[in-house]
């Protein structure tokens, strides 16, 4: 397909937008007004009230009462609401839903008492579920969790579907198919890239996290197992609101760390700002057992960093006018890490008998900082829900490794070794995302039909470099067949259309998307791989509300997932003598198709159902040398990976102060593939199950005890073995609850493991990877004002961010 033919169905999907043109605006959206009371029926002066958007219960506004306790929200769109009140010492009172039209309305007074401190008056019963199901997608509050020293990588092991592999790499639905964004922003990572990131911000930071298996067509058809949504924490009530916290831990090594998240809201202005940093003195483990021959190979690898990692974002929200609004923020991060690694490899023969042995000692050191800017305009062109916005975006990340290879060889049976093979290089890359997207809202007037519509497009450039030299008797010389230099460029443009309706109980949503994708890798030897495909991607949702307590949904999508910037990179990356990585610039895009149907029974997701099935899936792939001894693992496309999901869990309070979250799910994981012109196929069932236990205490204490637990599974080309967990922490409020002291012990019996083999042409290998999961954290956080999490707009280049 040329690029005019792919030029012309785009044109198409945007003519679809015409009879969606701005009209007339309509009258002056009506006000909400009402009063909040003490529990004798007396005015409550400067309390905060806030107007809830239902279902999803948004914050849409929020105001401080007069000192009679009155408040009222002028220009309110048609819809459903709640309000609720806030003040400190008191319990928080909440409205029963009312529906906004044509006319003014005044809410019943909300009458609040104050804040009990008995046992015997708290319950667990009615705080926020663990786990909300809504028709697209699935919410993780992780507010509900004891997080005291975790981060957020350590927080989405305990999201529904999501695992991570031997290498922190993200996993959903049994699939590196995902796409990651924080606040509707993409992250322009995934690999060791995102996962370093994930461990510079505190899972205190965190509100939700989001699980979109099918997102809709307005979001980037990126990800062929869906898109995890983390949602950071941020105030929308007036005046100065925040928190901020310290943490202490201790694992075989010594963390610590330190952040504070704020915000100003005066007026139309509203200001935030947030800053994470920590040191973090880590250690890893792994054994690898190889068959090569009639020779085995007994391997171990230590890794000792030491990391400085940072994060931070600050932005402002002005309302130009009561129809506009305008938001810029800015975000970014580093880290630096000092690291040593040394290897260990002892060869025998299959009965014991030793060969001799190789030590390696790896010091690197890494470097990484990343910048984004986010341009956002909206115009609300009427009370109709008429609305029209804009998104620019320009994120910048760039990273340095320079390391060296210290080569020791030992003959059978000898304490004294000789020199062998000495190497260095120094590695950078630098890659640049710029995109812009338009996106229009369309009711359609005395119906319950909407529509949606808009495009997007987006430009990346990614450069990367590599020098590596060998040592010899004439000194350092440069290493030409591993010295090398990649330039990748992409340019992507899209167009999508989605309606949506309800018909009593039924509500109904369709779209349809089409991307153009054009790409370039030009590496400085060898030849240049240019792609261009069209490809469109529709989408289908239907959640149907049986009665007050009980719904069932369904979706259905088509998606993509393009390689990331990283597996696209053909440099030779060694991590000791026998095992090296090397990107793979001919990987083909991924292409899924996806099911999921849920029944929902008063929140809790008493049965959840889904498919997955891949095309040139990317996965890891090991070949083997049996001349070298070299071990090299390259990204590549996997014929077809099917997952099929049974899942159940939810809330139980089993009395007023024991509050239960369990979570079981069961798969079945089939990969047919062919691997160096030999037919592989892996099959299994396994199956995951977590169970987390809160007790309220009396003189505000709370007890959490849970674990979870993962049977044997196939992963990619990899066949996992079981692992689990038991983890406690201890939570004690004091100041009014103002600040609470958290300590947690994970992983009390020391049993998370990453156990694995692989079993395929010429290789046999078995893998043991040993973290830090046993660890001690204690966290102190403290409120300044008080403030509820409000959802964050969608950045223009939500795709790329997800592959650097």
């Amino acid at each position: 397909m040329n690029t005019f033919t792919c030029f012309r169905r785009l044109s198409a999907l945007a003519l679809l937008a015409l009879p969606l043109l701005p009209q007339q605006a309509a009258a002056q959206a009506p006000a909400v007004a009402g009063t909040t009371l003490d529990k004798a029926g007396q005015p409550l002066g400067f309390a905060t009230a806030v107007l809830l958007a239902l279902p999803d219960s948004s914050i849409a506004n929020s105001q401080t009462t007069t000192e009679q306790g009155a408040y009222t929200f002028d220009g309110v769109k048609p819809g459903r609401y709640c309000v609720k009140a806030l003040l400190l010492s008191y319990a928080p009172a909440r409205s029963a839903a009312f529906a906004v039209g044509k006319d003014a309305l005044t809410v019943p007074a909300l009458r609040l008492a104050p804040a009990a401190t008995a046992l015997q008056e708290v319950t667990v019963k009615g705080t926020t579920p663990m786990l909300e199901q809504h028709a697209d997608r699935t919410v993780l509050n992780v507010e509900r969790l004891n997080t005291a020293g975790e981060t957020a990588l350590d927080i989405m092991r305990k999201a529904p579907g999501v695992s991570l592999d031997k290498d922190d790499n993200i996993l959903y639905r049994g699939s590196a198919g995902v796409n990651v964004m924080i606040d509707g922003k993409l992250t322009y990572m995934s690999g060791a890239a995102l996962s370093s990131y994930l461990k510079s911000l505190p899972a205190s930071a965190v509100s939700q996290i989001e699980l979109m298996p099918n997102p809709p067509a307005s979001m980037d058809a990126a990800g062929t197992a869906g898109v995890l949504n983390i949602k950071l924490k941020r105030s929308q009530l007036p005046g100065l609101s925040g928190t901020y916290n310290l943490g202490l831990g201790q694992g075989r090594y010594e963390k610590s760390w330190a952040g504070t998240n704020l915000a100003y809201n005066v007026g139309k202005v509203r200001l935030f700002a947030r800053a994470d940093a920590g040191r973090y003195n880590s250690f890893n483990r792994s054994t690898m057992i190889r068959t090569i021959g009639d020779s085995l190979f007994n391997q171990e690898n230590v890794w000792r960093p030491l990391a400085y990692a940072g994060t931070y974002s600050t932005g402002a929200d002005v309302a130009l006018t009561a129809k506009q609004s305008l938001g810029i923020q800015l975000r970014g991060g580093f880290d630096q890490t000092d690291a040593v690694s040394t290897s260990n490899s002892v060869t025998t023969d299959l009965a014991g008998n030793p060969g001799g042995r190789r030590q390696m000692t790896n010091p690197k050191n890494s470097t990484g900082d990343n910048q984004a800017l986010n341009l956002y305009y909206k115009f609300a062109l009427d009370s109709t829900g008429r609305e029209l916005s804009a998104t620019a975006d320009f994120v910048r990340y760039a990273n340095t490794n320079d390391q060296s290879f210290n080569n020791v060889v030992f003959a059978a049976g000898a304490e004294q070794g000789r020199q062998a093979e000495q190497f260095r290089s120094a590695a950078s890359s630098e890659t640049t995302i710029r995109a812009a997207k338009i996106d229009y809202v369309h009711p359609f007037a005395g119906t319950k039909w909407r529509a949606e519509t808009g495009a997007k497009t987006s430009w990346v450039t990614s450069r990367s470099a590599i020098q590596f030299d060998k040592l010899m008797d004439s000194g350092w010389q440069t290493d030409a067949l591993r010295t090398n230099q990649f330039a990748y460029d992409e340019h992507i443009s899209a167009g999508y259309v989605s309606v949506n309706t309800t018909f009593n109980r039924l509500e109904l949503k369709a779209g349809l998307r089409g991307e153009l994708t054009q790409t370039t890798g030009t590496p400085a030897v060898g030849p240049v791989i240019a792609r261009n495909y069209f490809q469109l991607f529709p989408s289908a949702f239907a959640n149907y509300k049986v009665d007050e307590n009980n719904q069932v949904s369904a979706s259905v999508s088509r998606r993509i997932s393009r390689p990331a910037y990283q597996n696209l990179n053909p440099f030779l990356d060694y991590s000791d003598f026998y095992t090296a990585r090397q990107g793979n610039p001919f990987l083909a895009p991924s292409l899924s198709q996806s099911l999921v149907l849920n029944y929902l029974h008063k929140d809790f997701q008493v049965l959840s159902l889904s498919y997955l099935h891949e095309t040139n899936s990317v996965n890891n792939v090991i070949a083997q040398n049996d001349q070298t001894k070299v071990s090299t693992s390259t990204p590549q496309n996997l014929a077809q990976t099917s997952t099929l999901t049974l899942s159940s869990g939810g809330h139980t309070d089993i009395t007023k102060a024991w509050g239960v979250d369990n979570q079981l799910a069961g798969s079945y994981t089939q990969v047919s593939t062919t691997v160096q012109d030999q037919p592989v196929r892996l099959a299994s069932y396994n199956w995951e199950a977590s169970s987390n236990h809160t007790f309220v205490l009396p003189r505000s204490y709370k007890l959490m005890v849970g674990g979870e637990y993962s049977s044997p599974a196939v992963m990619g080309l990899y066949q996992t073995k079981a692992s689990g967990s038991v983890n406690l922490g201890l939570k004690k409020q004091i100041w009014a609850e103002r600040a609470t002291f958290s300590l947690r012990v994970a992983d009390v019996f020391n049993t998370s493991r990453f156990r694995s083999t692989l079993n395929y042409a010429n290789v046999n290998q078995t893998w043991n990877n040993q973290w830090e999961s046993r660890r001690v954290t204690l966290t102190f956080t403290c409120k300044i004002g008080s403030g509820k999490t409000q959802a964050r707009r969608a950045a223009a280049s939500a795709d790329e961010e997800g592959r650097l």
